[in-house]
């Protein structure tokens, strides 16, 4: 943990614990400067952090405050999930498919979607950039570097990671029709049906039907919800089982919002280097940070070429137009390959439309709103939650990201708050959808990447009456 983060998570557990009062002013950065021993710089960051997270707020020449908001919000889950640890073969989808069939209208509040409110991308820039392309397009084009992808798009996406202290080439790169065809192609370049894939607990949905298309078994293993998998057990799942693959997201998980520190990941890389294991690594969220910077992947501390690292623009920029990519370290031959006989190409509009759009210098601009918007809608959902849902709700607060993992009571019943709300035209992703065995059944994840309005306000106090109802499990 970086000395920014560790100053503004023992102020923020001095607010939950009371010991700091809504109102109460904080310290002067020159006040906490000098009592921690810390350059002005990191108490900076760390207010800066606090204040994303909705637990201060800064007031015009007088300093910064404990926020009213921060008075009543649930308290943070603070144990790691405990799954069984057993090797089962996957069977999520009609569940999955059953709770998403449930969120299609158009008039349904989307706090179960998987993307964020297509108003907070720059879709018309992004639009005129295509028709530019489009309009100029090389013919030359259509057919160069039809499965590495556009050289341009490679060369910027590399460039990026490099100035994040990641030691990537255009060459490393197969670009691909968005992150999913990517995990895709790198899982099968790694795996054959009924090998064994350590994921996290809970998982990611898509991920699990991933391992299910290509006959896999899943291996869950305990995560903690703000410091993400936890390396003992997963050495004790390797041992056990000998896995031929790990799956994990290391920055803002979905559902979590966990974020490994640094250390861990690059304690994680070593362990599975040890073991000769394959770490397909899904990054879709990095660029979403609340702090001042991205936290590095596992990618980073790869040594070994073991780490499969895939992300994409869908998350941050461009959802529709499915660019995402695969930094396969010693498995790229094979999973352009792959790619070569599955989809043979990636839409090459796309790629130089995105290309195009790097190239003219907005991407940090767009990124740098888009994080204080989410920001923002993370502490108004929160107070949402704070004031609605019942007594004993635990809530995570991510520092990057847009979901919410909410623990309600465990004598409350998911599926049921899922199908009731459905019925009201409200979407949420219920827990037992991100578990191979159906765990976390009195657990669910909100997407706070849609606006706060008084739909959505109505919405969440739905959601606090219904989960506020106890059930047996349906």
């Amino acid at each position: 943990m970086k000395r920014y983060q560790a100053l503004a998570d023992d102020i923020a557990r001095s607010i939950r614990q009371g010991l700091l009062s809504p109102g109460q002013r904080l310290p002067s950065v020159r006040q906490a400067s000098a009592a921690r021993q810390l350059s002005p710089a990191t108490v900076f960051q760390a207010y800066y952090l606090l204040e994303a997270q909705g637990l201060v707020q800064a007031r015009a020449r007088s300093g910064y405050y404990v926020s009213e908001q921060a008075r009543a919000l649930p308290p943070e889950p603070n144990a790691a999930s405990q799954p069984d640890g057993e090797s089962r073969p996957v069977d999520v989808s009609e569940l999955v498919f059953e709770v998403l069939e449930s969120a299609m209208a158009h008039d349904i509040v989307p706090l179960g979607s998987a993307f964020m409110s297509p108003a907070l991308f720059p879709l018309a820039k992004l639009g005129r950039a295509m028709a530019h392309e489009a309009v100029h397009l090389d013919p030359r084009s259509t057919v160069d570097d039809l499965t590495p992808g556009n050289a341009e798009l490679r060369r910027h996406i590399a460039l990026r990671y490099r100035i994040g202290g990641v030691e990537l080439g255009a060459n490393d790169l197969v670009v691909c029709n968005g992150a999913i065809e990517a995990l895709n192609l790198c899982i099968a370049a790694v795996t054959r049906p009924g090998d064994a894939v350590l994921v996290e607990s809970p998982c990611f949905y898509a991920a699990l039907q991933v391992l299910e298309r290509h006959g896999l078994h899943a291996i869950e293993v305990p995560t903690h919800p703000r410091e993400g998998i936890e390396l003992g057990a997963l050495a004790s799942a390797i041992e056990r089982h000998a896995p031929k693959a790990c799956w994990l997201m290391t920055n803002f998980q979905n559902p979590l919002g966990s974020t490994l520190p640094d250390e861990k990941k690059r304690e994680l890389v070593v362990l599975l280097a040890r073991h000769e294991l394959p770490l397909i690594e899904d990054d879709v969220y990095g660029e979403l940070h609340f702090g001042t910077h991205r936290p590095a992947p596992a990618k980073a501390y790869d040594r070994h070429g073991l780490v499969l690292h895939c992300s994409s623009f869908s998350k941050t920029l461009a959802p529709g137009y499915r660019i995402g990519w695969a930094a396969a370290g010693r498995y790229t031959q094979r999973v352009a390959r792959l790619k070569l006989t599955n989809t043979l190409a990636t839409c090459v509009p796309a790629q130089l439309a995105i290309a195009r759009y790097l190239q003219r210098g907005g991407y940090e601009r767009h990124l740098r709103r888009l994080r204080t918007t989410l920001a923002a809608q993370q502490s108004a959902y929160l107070a949402a939650v704070a004031e609605h849902f019942p007594q004993g709700t635990r809530v995570t607060r991510p520092d990057g990201g847009y979901f919410l993992w909410i623990e309600l009571p465990e004598d409350r019943d998911a599926l049921r708050v899922q199908r009731e709300a459905a019925r009201r035209g409200i979407s949420i992703a219920p827990g037992p959808i991100f578990s191979a065995h159906r765990g976390h059944a009195h657990c669910l994840r909100l997407n706070y990447g849609h606006p706060l309005d008084a739909r959505v306000a109505a919405a969440l106090r739905v959601l606090g009456e219904l989960s506020s109802a106890r059930s047996a499990p349906a």
